[in-house]
């Protein structure tokens, strides 16, 4: 059979026979995105629809009642059967110059230079518009060309069922459904049922309502119906026994239920099935195969006995039904139009099957419990993993691992651009060298040269990291004023905590509170400051009273500026405009053992090598700093000068060389507010417990499943990677199921980083490669 299979979907919009209809063509590969779409138009033609009921109205006079006996099929009135034939042609032909005309053109084109007359080619036709799918498009002149095409219809809704199961047996499963048989005759369809290979039929004979539904509760593959139907108001109704007839409507619960477990395929052998299918297609059945118009007993049963001979055969549903139609011709001359009766009704979202599609081969009873017992032993162990690591984490014995990964990640994520909005001034161990300094590492004299600089440049604020607990000089009166009038001026002090018997550094007296931030840092147990306290409640006995840290202080400034002001949620966390900052808790991602008093985050810091522009002190004196690199910016002035030792481990780096000045940490904390609010700069955020539980319980039972099946797979190429014995097999599917889960799982907590979120890798990982190692 030849494996270039195509999709093409014929698109008819909204429209009427007197306005015309648009419509769009798609071309591509059977299981992918169409490749192309194409649009036209069909004009207005009235005459069609005319000339349809014209030919259906002499058509439905050769026999009269609904699947006609089998000893009524001679047609006895020759002249009726040249009429019925005659207005065949007559719709034929106007049917094809309806789509030879200039505006279908395109639609024409583009089908007969995009596809190749030796492809299999599935065409849906997609209309709401009912007498559309009536016309006889299996006719049209194109078609004839493609030996492999065959035709189905749609709805343009459509959706594909999201099953809880599909049933896969030894055999197919087919609910045969015998309805009210008054004049006709289904033996032939039983015996033609009964004889399918690989099969298992259930016959209902004329059944109850209530037994009906019993049994298209089950499982099934295919459901078949034979017997009267009709359709009245695109309604179909199908006569189950000879007192009861069910519309689809009435059994649509119950055919959801059916359609959920698996069924594929509906065959409606009976009259005048479009109302049916119209009512299935709503329900979403992947196929249904029907006849369009009451059909004769003589040609629903050849129909059938050619239909399942070559789909049971192996050949494709749609070339199945196209042999059978095709050889319905046959018969034309006793039954004129017989090849215009089948058809497919066809949800787009659905492949249809083979016969072969349906089975699967079923394993020996000890396979299906070997099968169990190994299933059991994998939840099992997953579950003992996932609690024994959650409990070890719990503990905090896997927090220096997972900060780790914390600072592996922040090392190697994308590299930010700089932070334009803010200038750090350094003080170097030149610039500390060069003035006549006695109490601090900025002299009075300089500090009101620089300050003297800095104010016509208009900075949004000035931050001073230096720490000044003594008054101004009295040679100095101006600077001292500048120091308690300058509102955009913050300075630090440094607050005293008697619990761990740190001392604190006044503020400078020219200094009040509203201008004043605390300095402290938090260094984790391992001495990297990961997090950025941005304010507390300091004890009523320290020497510096300041609520807000620092660097919000000066984000406060700046944000300021652009009417963003602070406010608190009632859960007592941080607000600025719609940014709320949530606080750190003790338990907290990778966090076990946090201290989460005060208002607390993960600082982000700023991936690039250079995050700040700078300049040293002595550049600034000397006149070399520029206008512009100070308006409307933050300007932090601080020490960099090894001597100052403000030097702090962070996880960009804990070498003393990679170690960072602590004027460029509150920049970097600054920077992080700002950038959060004005530039949705993510702050790191991890999942609840519940969630990190089920996180890590997945990666522990998807572990096992690796390691089972890449064993499997082993096993069956050993050769490839020289392995002889079952434990060089198991190292071997360890190494390789190690790299591909650890692997896999690092790409995904990355990905996941770089958009601000912390969730477990090493507790995931311990599971999966524990339990991978344990199914091996």
């Amino acid at each position: 059979m030849n494996n270039k299979r195509k999709l093409v979907i014929l698109k008819i919009g909204e429209g009427t026979f007197d306005r015309g209809f648009p419509v769009s063509l798609q071309i591509g590969e059977e299981n992918a995105r169409s490749s192309l779409e194409i649009t036209g138009r069909l004009p207005s033609l009235p005459e069609i629809i005319a000339d349809y009921h014209s030919w259906q109205d002499s058509y439905l006079r050769l026999g009269g009642s609904l699947r006609l006996g089998a000893s009524s099929v001679q047609i006895g009135n020759v002249s009726l059967s040249e009429e019925c034939e005659n207005w065949a042609a007559i719709l034929q032909a106007r049917f094809n110059r309806w789509l030879r005309s200039e505006a279908f053109r395109p639609i024409r084109e583009k089908w007969l230079e995009k596809l190749l007359p030796e492809e299999e080619i599935r065409l849906i036709i997609q209309t709401q518009e009912r007498d559309l799918q009536k016309l006889p498009w299996h006719l049209w002149d194109v078609l004839q060309r493609y030996p492999k095409a065959e035709l189905a219809f749609s709805l343009p809704a459509y959706e594909r069922v999201k099953r809880s199961s599909l049933t896969r047996n030894k055999v197919i499963k087919i609910l045969a459904v015998f309805g009210d048989s008054t004049g006709i005759d289904l033996e032939v369809d039983k015996i033609l049922l009964a004889s399918l290979p690989n099969a298992e039929v259930c016959f209902l004979v004329e059944p109850e309502r209530q037994a009906l539904s019993e049994k298209l509760w089950q499982d099934w593959d295919i459901f078949f119906f034979a017997g009267h139907s009709k359709t009245q108001n695109n309604r179909g109704r199908m006569f189950i026994n000879t007192s009861e007839s069910l519309s689809i409507e009435e059994l649509k619960y119950i055919l959801r239920k059916t359609i959920d477990n698996g069924l594929q395929l509906a065959i409606f052998n009976s009259c005048d099935g479009l109302g049916l299918a119209w009512e299935c297609a709503d329900l979403q059945i992947p196929q249904i195969i029907l006849f369009k118009e009451p059909v004769p007993d003589k040609i629903a049963q050849t129909f059938l006995n050619y239909f399942l001979s070559a789909f049971a055969s192996g050949e494709s549903l749609y070339l199945s039904l196209r042999q059978a139609r095709e050889r319905l011709q046959g018969l034309e001359n006793r039954f004129p139009c017989a090849t215009w009766l089948p058809t497919i009704c066809q949800n787009p979202a659905e492949i249809p099957l083979n016969w072969a599609d349906y089975l699967i081969e079923v394993d020996s009873k000890q396979t299906r419990q070997n099968s169990r017992r190994k299933l059991t032993r994998l939840l099992a162990t997953s579950l003992l993993f996932t609690a024994t690591i959650v409990g070890i984490r719990y503990g905090g014995l896997l927090q220096s691992l997972e900060l780790s990964a914390f600072d592996f990640f922040l090392r190697h994520q994308p590299q930010e651009t700089s932070d334009a909005r803010l200038l750090v001034i350094t003080i170097d161990e030149t610039d500390i060298q060069q003035q006549n300094r006695d109490k601090s590492s900025l002299s009075d004299d300089a500090l009101d040269r620089l300050l003297t600089i800095l104010e016509p440049y208009r900075p949004t604020a000035i931050g001073l990291d230096v720490y000044r607990d003594f008054s101004v000089s009295s040679q100095y009166p101006k600077l001292a004023d500048r120091l308690r009038q300058q509102q955009n001026f913050i300075a630090i002090c440094k607050v005293s905590d008697g619990e761990s018997q740190v001392t604190g550094v006044a503020p400078p007296p020219e200094i009040n509170n509203l201008r004043l931030g605390f300095s402290d840092f938090l260094e984790d147990e391992d001495s990297i400051v990961r997090r950025h306290l941005l304010f507390m409640n300091p004890d009523p006995t320290s020497n510096c009273a300041a609520n807000y840290s620092f660097s919000l202080q000066l984000a406060f400034r700046y944000l300021a500026a652009k009417n963003i002001l602070p406010s608190y949620t009632p859960e007592g966390n941080l607000k600025l405009g719609e940014t709320v900052f949530p606080k750190l808790k003790n338990r907290w991602g990778g966090y076990q053992t946090l201290d989460a008093r005060g208002g607390q985050i993960l600082l982000n810091y700023r991936s690039n090598p250079r995050p700040f522009s700078q300049i040293s002190l002595e550049q600034v004196l000397n006149g070399e700093l520029k206008p512009e690199a100070v308006r409307n910016r933050l300007v932090l002035i601080g020490v960099t000068a090894k001597s100052g030792n403000d030097y702090w481990m962070t996880p960009q780096g804990k070498t003393p060389s990679q170690r960072q000045a602590g004027v460029f940490i509150q920049a970097q904390m600054a920077s992080q507010i700002i950038s959060t609010v004005l530039d949705k700069r993510p702050l790191y955020w991890v999942w609840e417990l519940p969630i990190e539980i089920v996180w890590i319980g997945g990666w522990s039972l998807l572990g096992g499943i690796v390691g089972d099946r890449l064993h499997n797979l082993l096993l069956k190429h050993r050769k490839i990677i020289q392995a002889d014995t079952e434990t060089q097999m198991s190292y071997s599917t360890i190494f390789i199921g190690t790299i591909v889960t650890s692997g896999g799982l690092y790409l995904v907590c990355w990905l996941v980083f770089t958009q601000g979120g912390w969730i477990p890798l090493i507790p995931a990982v311990l599971v999966g490669v524990g339990n991978l190692i344990i199914s091996c």
